[in-house]
């Protein structure tokens, strides 16, 4: 039998392993099943390299808890060690076997292997009082069977076993007797272990589950992966029961070397967040949560998975923030979403058109937030028109270089204005989000050429010629001695007046509100520049112009503004009030 004490490459390691290498506890389990992986794959690797024979191994990873011996057990048939290997690789801490068998079978870009740093298996002291091991080498010979203790003191002796491979059984400490139970072992197991390549079965002693996919959809070649596929893995990984609205699949090689599928989750409702969320990976292995990082700022409330082998597995969060190399997968990821939008325009509208009502806020914005992310996709935007058709800005100016797109905010209380357009079956884009205003800002923006005006913000005059009399009527009635009086001709039937707004005043006006400097702040107070536009083909108007009452032609042009006002926005309190006083003095 051979005693000894650890010895530690620089430091005795124990008590930081225990208490400050890992942020949670729960690890330990990723960091003794990614072990077993790593030993299964380097067997499989000699089989293929001829270095051992093909004995047909039925691979696969069990994991079982017995709550009267206190104790978790992993059992692989991988590998497995010798003596000299568990000297070597197991009583020196932090001395990795798996960065020696990369450099002797491998090469490091390809290996598949998982853990290069030797620190992992001393993860499972976070929960365990002792730890035992049963070991033996595909090369044949004893076994080895080591028990260490929380103190790093070990023993280790020979022993009969059957078959290559490691069973590991963890006693557990007192105080963390919670882990006994097969329901928090599987909830541990499908978080961090729910995608390794071997088959992990949970077993009772009578039953077995296999808790993991060992192909998840990222690991794939995309042409291979069906939608109803793609739709079940977002579900299942992101707890959601609606299909994804878009999905993205990125493989990426030489330089970046990275796989991902990224999704945009249909929204319950208006306060859901904006935020992305991004699980990483690391060769199938699970390492965190919520990696905004990885993921363009721009791209808001994506959320999905990414597997990037050329990051550590204990990567902090601090070091994403700061690393090239996840710069440049935010990067590609972008150009990617990108290139996916404009192949969905092409060749799936349909679809797209579908859909497009909820996806178009974080595409809009993503244009704003990123030059280079409008410029790939703003040639496949669409925009919906009033009739229910969506159309791109070149295909609502007939492909002219130059026009006005006319926009409502509001179908219902726009709902006159939006059937003068129709009479002249002239198409009106639908704004119905917070976003979309900003967004015609931004378009303008990138084409000088291009207009956006609100279907209230102005009309024809054509050859109308003003009247004196109507200009200063309906300035009494309106009790604005400075408003803005225009003529149109909108038809016999035509109301008898509208009012309109510059496109300028309004987005100021806007603005304004927005920042709240427009509420009890005389010095940000602008004009009031608002215009009543009269219809002079109105057989009303033609009587005021005409009619030598004074009196109640004030009364009827009061009548006429006020109707007017309730055809572009609701009437303000006192405004209802004067409304229905004069509804019973005409009536």
């Amino acid at each position: 039998m051979a005693k000894g004490a650890l010895s530690v490459d620089t430091e005795h390691l124990f008590p930081i392993i225990k208490k400050w290498l890992y942020s949670e506890k729960d690890i330990f389990i990723r960091e003794v099943i990614s072990n077993a992986c790593d030993a299964i794959t380097k067997h499989k690797r000699l089989i293929s390299l001829g270095e051992t024979i093909d004995d047909e191994t039925n691979y696969k990873i069990t994991v079982s808890a017995d709550k009267d011996n206190r104790t978790i057990t992993v059992k692989d048939n991988g590998i497995g060690m010798n003596a000299e290997e568990v000297q070597k690789y197991i009583n020196n801490i932090a001395l990795s076997g798996a960065v020696e068998f990369i450099s002797k079978y491998e090469g490091e870009s390809k290996s598949g292997i998982i853990g290069h740093f030797g620190l992992g298996f001393y993860s499972m002291f976070i929960i365990a009082e002792k730890v035992e091991m049963f070991t033996r080498s595909y090369k044949g010979g004893d076994g080895v069977h080591w028990v260490c203790d929380t103190n790093g003191n070990f023993e280790s002796e020979p022993c009969e076993r059957d078959g290559h491979g490691t069973e590991i059984i963890m006693h557990v400490a007192d105080d963390e007797l919670a882990y006994l139970d097969n329901e928090k072992l599987k909830a541990i197991l499908s978080r961090y272990c729910a995608f390794m390549p071997y088959d992990i079965a949970l077993t009772d002693g009578e039953n077995e589950e296999i808790v993991n996919d060992t192909n998840p959809i990222w690991q794939r070649n995309p042409q291979d992966v069906s939608e109803e596929q793609y739709n079940e893995f977002y579900k299942k990984v992101f707890d959601d029961y609606d299909d994804p609205l878009f999905t993205v699949h990125i493989v990426a090689d030489y330089p970046l070397n990275f796989k991902g599928v990224l999704f945009i989750p249909k929204r319950k409702t208006g306060y859901d967040s904006t935020e992305s969320e991004i699980k990483l990976f690391y060769n199938s292995v699970f390492v965190a949560d919520n990696i905004k990082e990885a993921c363009p700022e721009h791209l808001a409330n994506f959320k999905g998975v990414l597997d990037c082998p050329e990051l550590p597995l204990n990567v902090s969060r601090s070091y994403l923030q700061n690393d090239a190399y996840i710069r440049k997968i935010a990067s590609h990821i972008s150009k990617k979403v990108a290139d996916k939008f404009n192949l969905l325009f092409n060749n799936d509208r349909e679809k797209l058109q579908k859909n497009w009502k909820e996806m178009k806020p974080y595409f809009e914005y993503a244009c704003m937030r990123d030059e280079k992310f409008g410029d790939r996709v703003r040639n496949s935007l669409i925009f919906e028109t009033a009739n229910g058709d969506y159309k791109t800005i070149p295909e609502y100016l007939n492909n002219a270089e130059e026009g006005v797109v006319y926009y409502t905010t509001d179908k219902e209380a726009q709902s006159y204005y939006l059937g003068l357009f129709a009479e002249k079956e002239k198409d009106v884009v639908v704004f119905d989000s917070i976003i979309d205003s900003s967004f015609s800002q931004y378009f303008e923006s990138k084409n000088e050429k291009i207009k956006f005006r609100r279907i209230d913000s102005g009309f024809e005059q054509g050859d109308i010629k003003d009247s004196e009399k109507l200009v200063s009527l309906f300035r009494k009635a309106s009790e604005k001695e400075e408003i803005a009086i225009t003529f149109t001709s909108l038809g016999e039937n035509g109301a008898a007046a509208l009012i309109s707004l510059p496109e300028e005043s309004r987005r100021f006006a806007d603005m304004m509100k927005m920042y709240s400097l427009s509420s009890g702040n005389e010095a940000f107070k602008m004009p009031n520049s608002e215009a009543i536009v009269i219809n002079i083909d109105n057989p009303i108007i033609k009587k005021l112009e005409n009619g030598e009452d004074e009196e109640k032609a004030i009364l009827t042009a009061k009548h006429i503004y006020l109707s007017a006002l309730l055809l572009s926005r609701t009437l303000t309190a006192d405004e209802a009030k004067e409304f229905v006083r004069l509804n019973n003095i005409l009536l």
